[in-house]
């Protein structure tokens, strides 16, 4: 239920904050493609243009984790 509410938080803020999603999306996007290592970059911006909307949904709270991370880490 913690996770529910925190991927809902993130979904939130993403939303109201456009500087935020693109931060989180760019990160997301990164990961992911080191992860699909095997896949040329054209194959993984055909992969990425049809997942990415779902992701963004799965992983919206580690993103967030991770914006949270970068902005303690900048202040």
């Amino acid at each position: 239920m913690k996770t529910d509410a925190l991927t809902h938080g993130a979904r939130t803020l993403m939303n109201r904050n456009p500087e935020v999603r693109a931060w989180i999306e760019n990160y997301l996007k990164e990961k992911v493609r080191a992860e699909k290592s095997e896949m040329s970059d054209e194959e993984f911006e055909v992969f990425w243009k049809y997942h990415k909307p779902e992701i963004i949904h799965e992983r919206s709270a580690e993103g967030f984790l991770a914006y949270k991370e970068h902005t303690k880490q900048g202040s």
